[in-house]
């Protein structure tokens, strides 16, 4: 009787730790999934002011934002930092993605593991 308790105890706390581990990686996952949104959003902000700034002539001058200041720039100069902007963003979120895939397999992985508890629960009873 004694073993089967602690064996009980035992299942209950890799099953509490199995849980906590679930909800830890689904919170990174929505964090993953709003990370990646904000940056598609920046994405589209940036190449709709690119758009817009294509249409100006090249000599004029524009001003850019920096924190609370706007400093006075040529189109030209702010086009190549929205461009790098893109890009930048662009590579966050290839790496948000991958990071974001590899959760997911951990996810399906914990509620596996979850699923193979509970079974070995009910055949223990």
């Amino acid at each position: 009787m004694s073993g089967k308790v602690e064996i009980d105890v035992e299942l209950k706390k890799a099953f509490i730790a199995q849980q906590q581990k679930l909800i830890e990686t689904r919170q990174k996952l929505r964090l993953a999934d709003v990370q990646i949104d904000a940056l598609k959003l920046d994405i589209r902000r940036s190449e709709l002011t690119d758009r817009e700034m294509a249409a100006l002539p090249d000599n004029t001058t524009v001003y850019e934002s920096v924190g609370h200041a706007f400093f006075l720039e040529s189109v030209e100069k702010v086009r190549k930092g929205l461009e790098t902007k893109i890009k930048d963003s662009s590579e966050k979120i290839k790496k948000h993605e991958t990071n974001k895939n590899y959760l997911e397999r951990s996810l399906k992985d914990s509620e596996n593991n979850l699923r193979e508890m509970v079974q070995q629960r009910k055949e223990m009873a």
